[in-house]
């Protein structure tokens, strides 16, 4: 029997040809190029077509009937025992509370499902390029969007029942799921929580530096907090004139502010949690322990990995908020 698999190695791929040859084999099932029973070209059929080796092949092979997506039946040859998912997963950055959205999501998917994920670093030209790259590739897209008047036009070409827009969906696209975090009522109502606390300072200051993406909109309700609470406070957007001063207290959104922040403390002899106070945007797994205890307002990006991985499941049409909540440590 003639397989309906055929398999060219791509010389500019990065990737070992034992794993091109998964992935293509992924790929094809994935696409129903490839169904449950079919069969896949021998041993010796694929080293003589594709200029294999024998351990290459074998080694691909092995691996896939690990998994359980192939299975072999001797005299007979190698087939297709399960339908494969194959989904395309497109990041901005990869950071610290970023690896913990994706160690979930990976934590709870089986292992019929592959994922292949890119970044695109807030370029459009990358994010358009990539994109179109991967159409009709894939039966499910994760894509972490971002601020751009070209974002809608480019991520319209997918077809909606197969996106989810994620963390921040700042571009709402009809009939596409969203699974996301809110940055604007969200950060009131968890300052809102520490208010004995943040009212210890003098002043309040958000330092929202030229060089980040987070939303703008958490500007205007950091701004309502402090008004609301008559608190003294400023937005702080020169990252260069940061300069701290005793009884401030700091709301930071880049890890690499508060990394600044913690070199000022030391370099001034400033106690943390009394001299002066932060709270940071993003649980990440160190924070708890950096110099007692950073104080965090963060979604629960762990929640936010099995809801992505639901999704893919279950195939089902979904629309979530994650709340996000300020956990409370010795920083403030």
């Amino acid at each position: 029997m003639e397989s309906k698999f055929h398999f060219a190695i791509n010389p500019q791929s990065n990737l070992l040809k034992f794993q091109q040859l998964m992935d293509s084999v992924n790929e094809a099932i994935s696409r129903n190029l490839l169904q449950v029973g079919d069969t896949l070209p021998s041993v010796n059929q694929l080293c003589k077509e594709s200029s294999l080796s024998r351990d290459t092949v074998f080694k691909a092979y092995a691996e896939l009937k690990n998994r359980g997506v192939i299975e072999s039946v001797p005299n007979r040859g190698y087939f297709v025992a399960k339908a494969v998912t194959k989904v395309f997963l497109f990041l901005d950055t990869f950071k610290a509370y970023k690896e913990v959205l994706y160690g979930a999501f990976l934590d709870n998917l089986p292992e019929t499902i592959a994922i292949d994920l890119h970044f695109h670093h807030y370029n459009i030209d990358d994010f358009e390029k990539i994109i179109k790259e991967s159409l009709g590739k894939y039966t499910k897209y994760i894509i972490m969007n971002f601020d751009h008047e070209r974002v809608p036009e480019i991520t319209r070409q997918i077809p909606a029942s197969k996106l989810l827009v994620i963390d921040w969906n700042v571009h709402e696209l009809e009939g596409a799921s969203s699974i996301s975090q809110d940055f604007g009522q969200s950060l009131y109502d968890s300052l809102e929580t520490g208010i004995d606390l943040i009212r210890k300072y003098k002043r309040f200051v958000y330092l929202y530096p030229s060089f980040t993406y987070h939303p703008k909109e958490s500007i205007q309700y950091f701004e309502k907090f402090c008004s609301d609470y008559k608190l003294n406070h400023k937005t702080l957007f020169d990252f260069k004139k940061f300069d701290l001063q005793k009884g401030e207290l700091y709301l930071l959104v880049s890890d690499r502010t508060l990394a600044k922040f913690l070199d000022q403390c030391e370099q001034k002899s400033l106690i943390l949690g009394q001299d002066v106070g932060v709270i940071s945007y993003n649980e990440t797994p160190m924070k708890k322990y950096v110099k007692e205890g950073i104080t965090v307002i963060s979604t629960d990006f762990e929640m936010m990995g099995k809801k992505i991985a639901e999704f893919v499941i279950t195939k089902e049409k979904t629309n979530v908020v994650i709340p996000s909540k300020l956990t409370i440590r010795k920083s403030l």
